[in-house]
């Protein structure tokens, strides 16, 4: 009987002949491990098996099998416990980490780093790459916990996830800075709606949210679209995932009431309201929202910014007689955190509305542990030089004085002052004890170019705009963003239906 082995694993420089790998079982296993020439190249491999699945000790093919997934991330788990010893169980909860990681959907940096290629589970994706960002906290948190399992953990971790998510700050500014938010929204879940849900990036996001146990995602969208474009991502069958169609919904009537009540007035009929409700997913999904279906919405993906902005204001209300504007939260490498206001809606705001929006980027960096000092920004220093432009600013700063708010604040100043102590000792009555953490700038136009380049050229990450000003949460994000961004962005939206 012919001996057909369904697995060659070879770590020598013995030469592996063709005619063996042909007679091997379907589907065959070869892991061709010497580096830097393999024992066969997998090119060699397809000429005779073009079913064969193969990985080999290289980067530049798929399946790389490499000590760096493994050794510092069990080293760091086992050293975080201080660990008496390495043990097969540790070993092994290492390797089952790899393969759940392997069989969830791949972050966005992760495809980047190779080409921008798509990966997914399967045949040329069997184990995570060396680039990938979850390695950190996945691997170590696992070997952690089967030292505290297996008797040999001399100081055991009480909060695992905490101590995920501290290793997962050390490499992603965005994790650090919003811990604290992700563990007050998985502490009181929420059902967000994302309105694009037929786009790949966001059931990704939805995926995301869902399984680090943020809430229920809703997409909307056709459900066979839907299901078919998870199928082809290789995700799990969308169990605790709702997907609501527009067109077919139950609730449509109710919506369209709702709607037309709000626009009837604006020269809408009701067939007007109801073709939106139908077909506009930006306003279904935000008739959700208001019927208290969903408890906020992201969209944005597919649309221009405005554009998804003005259909969610047809049915969202402005709460609390502040406008709707947009913060931006700026992460720079040297671990500073900036809130620059309003990079998302009034083009030449007023000293009124510039005050509304220090308040909202003051609101917004005390939610992210950060004491706001507010800079009104101008291309002037406290009147100098004493242009009209400059004196919107000021007179921002004198609301300011009126409302008797409970932050630092000071103004007009260039942005140099504003960060730059040295700078700012040459103005010894400025009121910031310390750089402005907080900047609100003259308008939109701005606002926006600031945060672009901060991101573009300055090498920084930049979340939003947040939305505030709606009575109930909806977030637009741009057209360029990314799964994480999504993800991220409905994790805010939570956090905004947590604090109300």
């Amino acid at each position: 009987m012919l001996f057909m082995p369904l697995m060659i694993m070879n770590m020598t420089n013995a030469t592996m002949i063709k005619e063996m790998i042909a007679a091997m079982a379907p589907n065959p296993l070869i892991f061709a491990m010497a580096n830097p020439v393999p024992e066969i190249w997998p090119e060699e491999v397809r000429e005779v098996r073009d079913d064969a699945i193969i990985a080999t000790g290289r980067s530049d093919y798929p399946n790389q099998i490499n000590n760096v997934l493994g050794f510092p991330y069990i080293f760091r788990g086992a050293l975080d416990v201080r660990a008496s010893t390495i043990n097969e169980e540790m070993k092994i909860a290492a390797a089952k980490a790899l393969a759940d990681l392997a069989r969830q959907d791949v972050p966005d940096e992760v495809d980047a780093a190779y080409s921008g290629s798509r990966l997914s589970y399967g045949r040329d994706y069997l184990i995570p790459t060396p680039f990938d960002p979850r390695l950190i906290w996945a691997v170590p948190k696992a070997v952690a916990q089967a030292a505290m399992d297996s008797g040999v953990a001399q100081k055991p971790i009480a909060d695992m996830d905490a101590y995920a998510g501290e290793l997962a700050a050390r490499l992603d500014p965005t994790a650090g800075s919003l811990q604290a938010i992700f563990d007050k929204v998985k502490a009181s879940p929420k059902r967000i709606v994302f309105a694009e849900g037929e786009e790949e990036k966001v059931i990704r996001a939805a995926y995301s949210y869902f399984n680090q146990g943020y809430g229920t995602p809703i997409l909307v969208g056709r459900e066979d679209a839907i299901k078919a474009k998870i199928a082809d991502l290789g995700l799990p069958a969308p169990d605790g995932i709702e997907i609501a169609n527009a067109r077919l919904s139950a609730k449509n009537e109710a919506y369209t009431e709702t709607l037309y009540r709000k626009e009837q007035r604006r020269g809408a009929l009701r067939r007007d309201a109801q073709r939106r409700v139908n077909n506009n997913r930006n306003v279904f999904a935000a008739c959700m929202v208001e019927a208290g279906d969903a408890d906020g919405m992201v969209t944005g993906l597919t649309r221009h910014y405005m554009v998804s902005l003005k259909d969610i204001s047809r049915v969202l209300e402005v709460g609390g007689g502040k406008p709707v504007f947009g913060v931006s939260i700026v992460l720079t490498k040297d671990g500073r955190a900036l809130f620059i206001t309003d990079t998302a809606v009034n083009v030449a705001p007023s000293p009124d509305l510039l005050a509304d929006f220090a308040e909202g980027g003051a609101m917004v960096a005390r939610a992210m542990g950060h004491e706001p000092r507010v800079a009104m920004i101008s291309f002037a220093n406290f009147g100098n030089p004493d242009l009209p432009h400059a004196e919107t600013m000021r007179d921002a700063v004198g609301v300011l004085d009126r409302r008797d708010v409970a932050f630092e604040y000071d103004g007009e100043m260039s942005a140099g002052v504003a960060l730059n102590p040295d700078l700012m000792a040459n103005y010894p009555f400025c009121r910031l004890s310390g750089p402005a953490n907080v900047l609100v700038m003259p308008g939109l136009h701005s606002s926006r170019i600031s945060a672009r380049l901060l991101s573009a050229v300055g090498g920084a990450t930049v979340l939003g705009p947040i939305l505030l000003g709606f009575a109930k949460p909806a977030q637009v994000v741009q057209m360029d963003a990314s799964a994480s961004d999504i993800a991220t962005m409905a994790v805010l939206t939570a956090h905004q239906a947590n604090v109300g």
